[in-house]
């Protein structure tokens, strides 16, 4: 007699295993209910004796080798009186209700973390929405829970996810990479819902935050924590401040003579080059005939240089020296866009002169945004922003060593 068993690859400890076939690639190993196991209700846990009703259900399994594994199983529905109503009693290696197993729930998982949710789907053929739901069914278990712990200093910023400004926030622990939240839209609520999530001593625990100037943030940071610093980047200003360039650009080339245009023409992304990324002898010349030739380019070029000096600056009073100058300059240009930059240095100064304490910015999320992006086109786009969210959180969550 054959001492061969394929029990082994079957540790499930509540069933017996009572036949098996093979029709093709597809294996069937027919269980039922061990006997020797009191029926357990699997919402309580509670033991039960009533028995409602047996039901017949194929559940997915592992696949053996290359034969797909399908588990014909027999249970029962019972009576639970702790809970006062029919359940399905527990079998432990697969939920209520689900068609696969726990363990290739798992795996489900870990293939999600390498690959998308449809390679994965079409790898074990199943549907893609089964996939997606197991592997946010993890996610939610592991996820969640926004993780607080061991913040001090946060990054914060937006990301588009779809067409026509549809934004999430996206919260970054700035010492370790860590996304830590992930919120719809962009408005104060959708931080204050961050906020409210941490207890009073974590949240006397944050010091400082990066971020650019959206009032909507900094609402929500001065009504939750006022006490951390908020503090601008310089990437976000020279951002703010090319637009500046480049109107004043145009306005300057509305006014040339027929022969200025054309050294005016074509200059847009030559102005907003950094002088070192210049590298071409004719960019070069075409700027400095440009510079020549115009004062007010000239001038908005001097202070695009300047202005990046004043995240430079380690001591408070240097940089509020830095930020004056740069001021006095900026006015002598007599141009509405500069001024009303101008007002805007002035109405956010406190955040630039809080870069002297914390020279922090938010180039890593802007980096960790690319990411995200990354992550969005391999799913085709996420229509679940939730799950979205989860997936992002997940990316960047750190690997205990």
């Amino acid at each position: 007699m054959s001492s061969i068993s394929i029990t082994p690859y079957f540790p499930f400890c509540r069933v017996h295993i009572y036949g098996q076939s093979v029709k093709g690639e597809e294996s069937t190993i027919e269980v039922r209910p061990d006997k020797r196991y009191k029926p357990i209700c699997s919402i309580c846990k509670s033991r039960c004796v009533s028995i409602h009703a047996w039901v017949h259900r194929p559940i997915r399994d592992l696949n053996c080798c290359a034969v797909k594994v399908v588990i014909d199983c027999k249970y029962r529905k019972v009576f639970c009186t702790n809970c006062g109503c029919i359940h399905v009693e527990d079998m432990a290696f697969f939920e209520p209700y689900m068609r696969i197993t726990n363990r290739l729930a798992r795996y489900i998982y870990e293939l999600c973390k390498v690959l998308t949710v449809q390679d994965v789907a079409k790898h074990l053929d199943l549907d893609w929405k089964t996939v997606k739901d197991i592997d946010k069914t993890f996610l939610e278990e592991e996820y969640g829970q926004t993780n607080y712990e061991e913040l001090s200093i946060l990054a914060v910023d937006e990301i588009s996810i779809k067409r026509g400004h549809s934004y999430m926030t996206v919260v970054m622990d700035y010492l370790t990479g860590r996304v830590v939240w992930m919120g719809e839209h962009r408005k104060t609520d959708t931080l204050m819902r961050f906020f409210e999530g941490m207890t009073d001593e974590q949240r006397e625990k944050l010091e400082a935050i990066a971020m650019d100037m959206w009032d909507p943030y900094i609402k929500a940071v001065k009504m939750n924590v006022p006490h951390v610093k908020i503090v601008f980047d310089l990437f976000h200003m020279v951002k703010e401040f090319s637009k500046v360039i480049d109107r004043v650009r145009i306005d300057e080339y509305q006014k040339a003579s027929e022969a200025d245009k054309r050294v005016i023409q074509g200059s847009k992304y030559l102005l907003l080059k950094n002088p070192g990324n210049i590298e071409k002898d004719e960019e070069k010349k075409h700027l400095n005939h440009l510079l020549a030739l115009n004062e007010t380019i000239s001038k908005v070029m001097i202070l695009k240089d300047k202005l990046k000096l004043i995240w430079e600056c380690a001591v408070r009073e240097e940089a509020q020296t830095q930020i004056d100058e740069w001021c006095a300059l900026a006015t002598s240009v007599h141009h509405p866009s500069v001024d009303v930059f101008v007002r805007r240095i002035r109405r956010y100064e406190y955040g630039i002169l809080n870069h002297c304490e914390y020279p922090i910015h938010t180039s890593m999320l802007e980096g960790v945004n690319n990411k995200i992006k990354v992550i969005k086109r391999k799913a085709y786009g996420f229509h679940d922003n939730r799950y979205f969210s989860l997936k992002v959180i997940q990316a960047f969550s750190i690997i205990p060593i």
